[in-house]
């Protein structure tokens, strides 16, 4: 690693401007992931506190020990990512350049699908805000999706200076109401015992299949490999400390709001059948916000939800560049919009995106 460069160096803005850039998709992440393993579930402790253990774990050993402790050692030159890690091992192998793919495809698929899902879960809680009204939140969370994939061409040089101060605010946050959440329920961390993830997996109907849902706690976890060349390792591991500690708090703040209070329940007709049921109202995540601070946190959440999808976009432009570059993907128009070093414009991945 060069370690000439001052970004790769261990300081607090270094820490700072990686909280910004890598922590992103995986750090809003708890405005969905509860949500998605529950689904239409009826509540209890099995399924509650067996999906908080398989989060922890799986922060744990996929995060924590895969990427942040091993896999950040397998550097090329300081820089990271799938096609950097590629560019080492494909003189051993041929076969090699179909994991290295397989590896970018994944990677541009969370692009496309992280924006939708952390916008729209953030605006979402103006419902939880503004009880009883119908908000129209698919218009809004496609306004801002436009607007976002527009001023891509014009760069990011002003809005990238946000970054890191927005992400801080957003995991303060988690931090903050969870461990308000935990200094009343202490009982909610026996969920790091894997007994819990192991009974939901194995004992809980169709538990294996929630594996899916928690998987999305760790979305966006490749891109603190894939920006090791932007940040540093010093800096992306002490950060992780952070980050996982906020992350881990959220999740257990929701975990035992869901343990506590009465499940709140809405009725949905089911037109095709004629039948009516009933559905848990899925807004865990502003669950046990005070209403003087609701409306800030759905403004806050927002604004983390714009920061991670410009992460992904920017992370794109830059894998489909790479790609081009090793013969993966065919030549396309590339601007740079700044002068900043390595900010780069694909207009035709862009707009793909956007579609």
């Amino acid at each position: 690693m060069n370690q000439h460069n001052s970004h790769y160096k261990l300081s607090a803005a270094g820490i700072l401007i990686t909280i910004g850039i890598i922590f992103g998709d995986i750090g809003t992440s708890p405005l969905y992931v509860m949500s998605a393993i529950i689904g239409e579930k009826k509540i209890s402790e099995m399924l509650i506190l067996g999906a908080l253990s398989c989060i922890f774990w799986t922060l744990t050993l996929q995060t924590t020990i895969k990427y942040v402790i091993i896999t950040l050692r397998a550097d090329n030159k300081g820089e990271g990512g799938f096609f950097s890690l590629y560019t080492l091992v494909r003189r051993y192998k041929k076969w090699l350049i179909v994991p290295a793919i397989i590896g970018g495809a994944a990677l541009l698929a969370d692009g496309i699908i992280a924006p939708p899902i952390s916008v729209a879960s953030a605006i979402e809680g103006l419902e939880t805000y503004y009880k009883g009204v119908e908000i129209p939140t698919v218009p809004i969370v496609i306004g801002i999706l436009i607007v976002l994939f527009t001023i891509q061409q014009f760069g990011t040089k002003f809005v990238g200076k946000a970054f890191g101060p927005v992400m801080f605010t957003w995991f303060a946050m988690l931090a903050i109401f969870g461990s308000i959440a935990l200094f009343k329920n202490p009982e909610i961390l026996k969920a790091i015992n894997p007994l819990y993830a192991f009974k939901l997996l194995v004992k809980y109907p169709g538990g294996f299949w929630l594996l899916g849902g928690v998987f999305l706690c760790t979305t966006g976890a490749e891109a603190l490999y894939s920006d090791l060349g932007h940040c540093g390792r010093p800096n992306i591991r002490i950060s992780w400390i952070f980050v996982k500690t906020a992350l881990l708090l959220n999740y257990f703040r929701q975990g035992a709001k869901l343990l506590t209070m009465e499940a709140q329940q809405i009725k949905i007709i089911d037109h095709t059948g004629g039948i009516e049921k009933t559905i848990l109202e899925l807004k865990q995540f502003f669950l046990l916000i005070p209403d003087w601070f609701l409306l800030l946190s759905v403004i806050i959440a927002t604004a983390a939800a714009i920061v991670a999808s410009q992460a992904l976009i920017s992370g794109s432009f830059t894998l489909i560049n790479e790609a081009m570059r090793l013969g993966f993907w065919p030549k396309a128009k590339i601007n740079y919009p700044s002068d900043i070093k390595g900010q780069l414009y694909i207009p035709s991945v862009n707009w793909a995106l956007l579609i």
